[in-house]
């Protein structure tokens, strides 16, 4: 941070506390001693969304859960689960600095998870994801899953 006195670029911060969405920073410049206070703001980029029609939309952590619990309905999981589960796919996005991602994409995420929660959800999730339109689809996935636990 330069300072607005000398212009040296070096300064130690006295004291810090948030103030209004942002941090308010006491500081005091290395060369001269200069006294200053800077404000920091936390920028938060929000996720969007491609959906199928190319179109963009914010990315709602409410909607997804709510696929989830319609997922689950009448099966062992806590909604805690679900939550978690919506939580560590969206830290996986912003931690690869992702600020568009395909529904597609995000589907993917959720059924890896979900396969490993409750296979019952996980065959109701995809076959709405998965868009299944005759029972084949059906059997198919099912299969999948047979083969798997084998």
């Amino acid at each position: 941070m330069q300072c607005p006195e000398c212009g040296y670029e070096d300064s130690k911060v006295i004291d810090s506390r948030p103030a209004d969405n942002r941090i308010r920073r006491r500081r005091e410049c290395l060369k001269c001693k200069c006294r200053f206070t800077t404000y920091e703001i936390v920028e938060n980029i929000p996720l969007m969304i491609i959906k199928k029609d190319k179109s963009l939309e914010p990315f709602d952590r409410d909607k997804l859960i709510n696929r989830l619990c319609r997922a689950t309905v009448k099966r062992p999981v806590k909604i805690e689960t679900l939550e978690d589960m919506v939580e560590d796919i969206v830290s996986e996005l912003k931690n690869q600095f992702r600020r568009e991602v395909s529904s597609d994409e995000i589907g993917e995420l959720v059924l890896r998870r979900l396969k490993n929660i409750d296979k019952v959800a996980y065959i109701r999730f995809a076959s709405v994801y998965r868009d299944f339109s005759d029972i084949d689809s059906f059997v198919k996935i099912i299969s999948e899953l047979s083969e798997e636990e084998k």
